[in-house]
């Protein structure tokens, strides 16, 4: 059965149609993280702060990372509320030893499940009702920060009306292509929050570098309305509480926070997994604009094979390599100022390779999440 020419024509049109959403959200969206300036503060206020660190069976890691914590650079008043949830390893007894040289340590040791509370959430809140400051700074037991001036960097974010700070939880450099994928698609997330924020739609944080004050807690009534849910709580707790007008964000490098990333792809997925059950529970703008990047970005490649053997060569690269363009600058520009320019010159790999991302991500969609939340 011969195809008619006139279906071509129609998916070439559909071609650059996805090209041209592609290349609003780069002008609109993405170039405001790109070209992003963090503002000069004029009255450099110190204010207390409380970092509130859960951690479940995390021995290694608080021996690992909590020193990092522990010896920043911060004169004025701070503490870290670190919660043992639970644990049944040897993290006890190695948080007491800590407890004898660094004194800001306020422990919470918790032997008790939370009934009905899925996740970290209720460990978390109990940081949170329990830490002395206004200022609550967020981070998990597997992250150290990237410098000691942290707690620092992001608390200078703060002004009059700011009640929500993101920062970017990064991915330690290795060695592989697994390394790299997950880094990207980190890089990626982040492409999309703090740039949705700049814009004035602020969806989403993480919770391995995420600040908010105290008071925000308190009058959303903490996790109350996400308890049945896994995770989000830090995820679907900003795109409640977050507006246009009470967030900052800072991508300053030396605020970055440092994960050790998966080790194999099934650890990987199963995390994607958990992480991309929560979007469903967003505000319905946010699942579309999401969506609509999605969409577009997954059938750039197949319509732009079957336009280039089925339609016109010249025109579809030159439709594609506007886009193109626009991607490399925007991509490099984002990428350098959130000290992941050694992935730049993979993007065009990447960028193919996210097409197999969704399809890989796509049982999310209906996959049951899973109730822990390590």
């Amino acid at each position: 059965m011969m195809i008619p020419p006139l279906l071509w024509t129609i998916l070439f049109y559909a071609f650059c149609a996805v090209i041209l959403i592609q290349v609003v959200y780069y002008l609109f969206f993405f170039r405001k993280l790109a070209f992003y300036v963090e503002p000069e503060k004029v009255d450099n206020m110190e204010h207390p702060v409380s970092v509130v660190v859960c951690a479940r069976d995390e021995a290694d890691n608080i021996m690992k990372n909590l020193p990092g914590i522990l010896m920043q650079e911060y004169k004025s008043s701070h503490e870290l509320v670190l919660v043992n949830d639970n644990s049944t390893d040897e993290s006890r007894y190695l948080i007491d030893e800590l407890r004898k040289t660094f004194k800001q340590i306020n422990h919470i040791e918790l032997t008790q499940e939370a009934k009905m509370i899925s996740g970290k959430k209720f460990p978390l809140s109990m940081g949170i009702r329990s830490s002395k400051h206004e200022i609550v700074l967020l981070t998990d037991a597997d992250c150290v920060p990237a410098s000691e001036f942290w707690i620092q960097k992001m608390q200078d974010a703060y002004h009059d009306n700011t009640e929500i700070v993101l920062g970017y939880g990064a991915y330690h450099k290795k060695p592989g292509l697994l390394n790299k994928l997950i880094r990207f698609e980190t890089f990626h997330t982040a492409l999309q929050y703090l740039s949705y924020a700049l814009a004035g739609k602020p969806y989403m944080g993480v919770g391995r570098n995420l600040s908010y004050k105290k008071d925000v807690f308190l009058r959303n009534k903490g996790f109350s309305s996400i308890n049945q849910i896994p995770s989000g709580d830090d995820d679907l707790f900003i795109n409640q509480v977050a507006t246009a007008d009470n967030i900052a964000i800072v991508i300053d490098p030396q605020a970055h926070t440092l994960s050790e990333p998966k080790r194999t792809w099934n650890e990987w997925m199963s995390q994607k997994y958990r992480h991309y059950t929560t979007a469903k529970y967003y505000k319905g703008s946010h699942k579309f604009l999401l969506g609509l990047y999605s969409f577009s970005l997954f059938w750039i490649y197949p319509l732009l094979i079957v336009s280039i053997l089925f339609f016109n060569w010249w025109m579809a690269l030159a439709v594609f390599g506007l886009r193109f363009i626009i991607q490399a600058i925007v991509l490099y520009k984002s990428m350098k100022k959130l000290n992941e320019a050694d992935l730049w010159p993979w993007f065009l790999f990447f960028d193919i390779w996210m097409f197999f991302f969704f399809i890989f991500t796509l049982p999310a969609i209906w996959k049951a999440p899973r109730k822990n939340w390590d």
